[in-house]
C-alpha cells in the first residue's frame, strides 16, 4: 500500500503556506516506513496528478477557509474532501487541487483512501509573509492527527532526535522569517511609492508618425 503525506500552498502568502510548512515539519523530525512518501506539493497543480495517482491513501494539508475561527483545525475525508480544498488560488495558474484529484480520477487511478486536513487562515494577503502564530500553532496537532489516521493502516513514524537537512534549505521557515526585508525595504501588498518615486514616470503614448494599425472588432460575440 503506497501512501502519500502531501503538503500544498504557497509560502509567499502568509497563512497560504500551512500545508508546506507542515511537509516541512514532518522531514525535519520524523521517518517513514519505504511505502510511506513525504512530499512538498507547492503550487504544482496539475504535476501533481502522477503522485496523485501512484498513491492508495493520499493525505493532504492545506489552509483551507471553512467559515470558522482563524487557526481551527478541521479533517474532512474521501468524498467530502474535493468541495472543501484551497482557501484561495494567489495566481491564475494555480490549479485548484480539486482539479488535480478529477483528473486522476478521470484518468482511472485515485487514492482509495483520502484525508484532508486543513487550517483556517488569518491571513493571505501578505506577500513575503509567514504563517501567523495561531496558523503556525496548528502545525503539530495537524502531524498528530495525520500520524493517528496512518496507525489504522499499520503506519508508525519514527521520532529523529534532531532535526535532518533539507533537500532545500532556504524552504527552512526560521531561516525564510529571519530575511524577509522590512516594509520600507519591500513591496507586501502593493506599493503605489514606485510610482511616486521620480525615476518613474508615466507618459501617453507617443505619436510615431509611422501607419497605425487598424482592427475590426465583431461586437457580436462571434469572433
Amino acid at each position: 500500500m503506497n501512501i502519500l503525506l502531501l503538503g500544498i500552498g504557497n509560502v509567499l502568502w502568509a497563512d497560504e503556506g500551512f500545508g508546506v510548512r507542515v511537509i516541512e515539519r514532518l522531514q525535519k523530525s520524523y521517518r517513514f516506513p519505504d511505502n510511506v512518501k513525504v512530499m512538498d506539493g507547492g503550487t504544482q497543480g496539475v504535476y501533481l496528478v502522477e503522485h496523485v495517482q501512484a498513491a492508495d491513501v493520499l493525505v493532504v494539508f492545506d489552509a483551507v477557509d471553512y467559515g470558522l475561527p482563524p487557526g481551527t483545525l478541521k479533517r474532512i475525508a474521501n468524498d467530502d474532501v474535493p468541495s472543501f480544498l484551497g482557501a484561495k488560488k494567489m495566481s491564475l495558474h494555480q490549479t485548484g487541487f480539486q482539479e488535480v484529484l478529477a483528473m486522476a480520477q478521470m484518468l482511472g487511478s485515485d487514492p482509495q483512501y483520502l484525508l484532508l486536513i486543513g487550517v483556517q487562515p488569518e491571513e493571505l494577503d501578505d506577500y513575503g509573509g509567514s504563517l501567523r502564530p495561531c496558523v503556525k500553532a496548528q502545525i503539530q496537532p495537524a502531524i498528530d492527527m495525520a500520524l493517528t489516521y496512518l496507525h489504522a493502516f499499520g503506519i508508525n513514524a519514527d521520532v529523529t532526535g534532531a532535526d535532518a537537512n533539507l533537500t532545500d534549505p532556504v524552504l527552512n521557515m526560521q531561516r525564510y522569517e529571519q530575511e524577509r526585508p522590512t516594509a520600507d525595504e519591500a513591496c507586501r501588498i502593493g506599493d503605489e511609492r514606485i510610482l511616486q518615486s521620480g525615476a518613474f514616470a508615466v507618459q501617453p503614448p507617443q505619436a510615431t508618425g509611422q501607419p497605425s494599425l487598424q482592427v475590426d472588432v465583431d461586437y457580436r460575440g462571434k469572433y
